[in-house]
């Protein structure tokens, strides 16, 4: 009995501290396990960590090229918007050049236009003019139709000899001239002083010329004497021509002397002017007119220089 209980007695003991070991060797074991997972989460944790440091980092990279190209970006945008300030300075200022150009374009187109209304006006003028001297020169002919004074079918001037108004080298009019005179000069000045011709009339020109006989100087005193005589006689209210005629005369009248600068030159039998001075034929005194034509051609001319 008693071995059997000590026997019971030290298997029980034995047992006891059996399972001890036992729950001390899986207590050990499961905090190895406790160890190994947490070094297992630790490890895996950090490489999460070290792998989001590596994205973080890439991102920070991105990041500071994105902030680098947004830099830039300001840069270029600063850049343009100075350009485009200047380029709006440069086009208000070109808009301001185009706004006075157009003026001045405008005030241009208005002084052609005038100028072209004046040129036709001008141009009118002038058309009534050429036809006007076709007309005097023809009413000139009708009234020395039955005259032995020819008038000139160009120009409708008349020539008196000097052999016929003066003695030679003399500048005072014989009697007989002056009866001559008083038969031509009225009839004459008539036509061109009348209503219908008087307002086209820009000069009436007595002119006077010599032979080549003599110095220049001395023959233009006798060439103008002689054609002022002529004017002289022209101007006495005696002599065929009414007050309001000899005013009219007046404010139209020339005189000149020539001398011996328009020589008239003997004619071959063709009719072909020499080099031989026709003498008797070159001392005369012209009665011619000047149409305001001349007037109408420089002012054309500075229409034209306007445009």
């Amino acid at each position: 009995m008693k071995n059997r209980r000590r026997n019971r007695e030290a298997f029980a003991e034995h047992s006891y501290w059996q399972s001890y070991s036992d729950m001390m060797a899986a207590l050990l074991l499961i905090f190895i396990l406790l160890i190994a997972i947490t070094l297992a989460i630790y490890r895996q944790k950090t490489n999460d960590l070290d792998q989001t440091r590596l994205e973080l980092s890439a991102a920070q990279n991105e990041l500071d090229a994105t902030i680098a190209d947004l830099e830039f970006s300001k840069a270029e945008l600063e850049k343009s918007n100075g350009d485009l300030a200047s380029s709006l300075a440069e086009l208000k200022q070109a808009y301001e050049q185009a706004a006075l150009t157009q003026e001045e374009l405008n005030n241009a187109y208005l002084e052609i236009e005038n100028a072209k209304q004046e040129l036709t006006t001008t141009k009118q003028e002038l058309q009534d003019i050429v036809g006007i001297r076709t007309d005097i020169i023809g009413a000139l002919q009708s009234a020395f139709s039955n005259s032995t004074m020819k008038v000139d079918a160009q120009t409708g001037s008349i020539t008196f000899s000097s052999d016929v108004l003066f003695r030679y080298n003399s500048s005072s009019l014989t009697a007989e001239s002056k009866e001559t005179l008083k038969t031509i000069i009225p009839r004459y000045l008539d036509v061109l002083l009348q209503d219908q011709f008087r307002g086209y009339i820009a000069e009436i020109i007595i002119e006077g010329h010599t032979d080549t006989d003599g110095s220049y100087q001395s023959n233009m005193e006798l060439s103008y004497a002689r054609a002022n005589a002529v004017a002289d006689f022209c101007l006495n209210k005696n002599n065929g021509l009414s007050e309001v005629e000899i005013e009219q005369l007046q404010r139209i009248l020339t005189v000149n002397g020539k001398s011996w600068s328009n020589p008239v030159y003997h004619q071959d039998n063709s009719g072909n002017s020499t080099q031989e001075v026709d003498m008797s034929a070159s001392r005369r005194v012209e009665i011619k007119f000047r149409l305001k034509e001349d007037e109408m051609i420089k002012k054309i001319a500075g229409i034209l220089e306007q445009e």
